[in-house]
């Protein structure tokens, strides 16, 4: 792992990475603030070690070059506040320019410097040299904090760790405890090991479950996806969500499961609905028995059953994806359910991993953050992780 709570960043410069892609509403308030709250301890540390910090991020998708809707002006009153409200912030309205640049080399210790949306140079994405050395020499040390963007080689986020030496780049504590738990849920697993796979795609998953295959002793799969594996089985799905050209995978997945004594569970019973809204009629239904017309939107209470007993006795627990369309208050009880069932096995001691956007929505809406082991800030990133990828910004830093 890195040196970074080693490190004394003392009379140094630290251009730290962030993953500050938080979602706005109409008038630019922070909706959700989980992915810059979880840096804070980072930025606190170097901080108190003597310090400066220079943070850079990307911030949505513009398209050619800035936009005010996507300036990361709009988080520099949030981050002073997040810093206690007496830490100087600073914002430079580019990220390599002269401002920049003169802004830097005056930061004093204990100060803060924003720049600007890295994406408003398309160089970023394509992981451009130059425009990483550039940004380079801002700093004295390199430091790694964004889990969220290392599946990316973008040239914060990987190309630029080539210009620090190995003592110079590290990875920041969330990085770090991201790594540490995902390490721990792939290579040091207690058994029984459950991962939970939800949502609505099995295209989307296909890499993962394959590979967690050679590591889970059960595999729960919930949401749309699991509506492919049971007509895959012959079953009826009635109008619910089927991937046609993916019902052969879904064979070969479960043939699979079957070779290496894994445990697949699909939802025998699902809660049904004749179209999709939050005003739908609704009936409990066998997920293989559903009717023309109707669509299975969450799994049944029989389901909930059978999975949360299967969570109960496991000793890890990875979450990535819902069990239903747990937006609509009428089909959110099996995701509900099952993040209640985690936060029980959690409370007798197994390590439970939550990660994926829509898994972290789901405990976060029903208060169970700090009830399961860790929430990964990282979708697509944990994702890769999970498939078996090498991920970019992981590699840069170990090198």
């Amino acid at each position: 792992m890195s040196t970074f709570s080693n490190h004394n960043f003392s009379g140094e410069k630290a251009l730290v990475r962030v993953d500050f892609n938080v979602p706005l509403d109409e008038n630019f308030n922070i909706t959700d603030d989980t992915r810059m709250t979880a840096t804070i301890p980072t930025i606190k540390k170097i901080l108190n070690d003597g310090g400066a910090v220079i943070l850079m991020s990307h911030f949505g998708r513009p398209k050619d070059g800035p936009e005010d809707k996507y300036s990361l002006k709009h988080l520099l009153k949030h981050l002073h506040q997040l810093l206690g409200g007496e830490t100087k912030v600073f914002f430079a309205n580019d990220c390599i320019s002269e401002q920049a640049q003169l802004t830097s080399q005056v930061l004093r210790p204990g100060e803060v410097l924003l720049l600007e949306n890295l994406r408003f140079y398309k160089e970023e994405e394509k992981g451009d040299k130059a425009f990483a050395e550039k940004l380079s020499k801002l700093g004295d040390v390199y430091v790694n904090d964004a889990f969220g963007t290392a599946h990316r080689a973008h040239a914060s986020t990987a190309v630029i760790a080539d210009y620090f030496e190995k003592d110079k780049k590290m990875f920041g504590l969330l990085m770090e405890a991201e790594v540490i738990s995902a390490e721990k849920v792939l290579h040091g697993s207690q058994k029984p090991f459950t991962a939970i796979i939800g949502g609505a795609k099995v295209s989307d998953k296909i890499l993962i479950i394959e590979n967690l295959l050679e590591r889970a002793t059960d595999i729960i799969i919930g949401g749309g996806m699991a509506y492919t594996f049971m007509k895959a089985r012959g079953g009826n799905i009635g109008n619910s969500l089927c991937e046609d050209d993916r019902l052969d995978t879904a064979k070969e997945i479960l043939e699979k499961a079957k070779q290496k004594n894994v445990s697949i569970h699909l939802p025998e019973t699902s809660v049904i609905a004749d179209k999709f809204a939050a005003d739908a009629n609704t009936k409990d239904c066998p997920s293989d028995q559903i009717p023309e017309g109707w669509m299975g939107l969450d799994i049944g209470p029989k389901a909930i059953g059978i999975f949360s007993e299967v969570i109960g006795k496991s000793k890890t627990i990875l979450w990535n994806g819902p069990m239903g369309v747990f937006e609509m208050e009428k089909f959110q009880n099996g995701t509900k359910s099952i993040a209640l069932a985690i936060a029980a096995a959690t409370e007798k001691g197994a390590f439970s991993l939550v990660g994926g956007g829509d898994s972290v929505a789901a405990v976060n809406k029903f208060n169970l953050a700090d009830k399961v082991s860790y929430v990964s800030t990282g979708g697509g990133a944990l994702l890769e992780y999970f498939e078996g990828k090498e991920l970019p910004g992981i590699a840069a830093i170990k090198k």
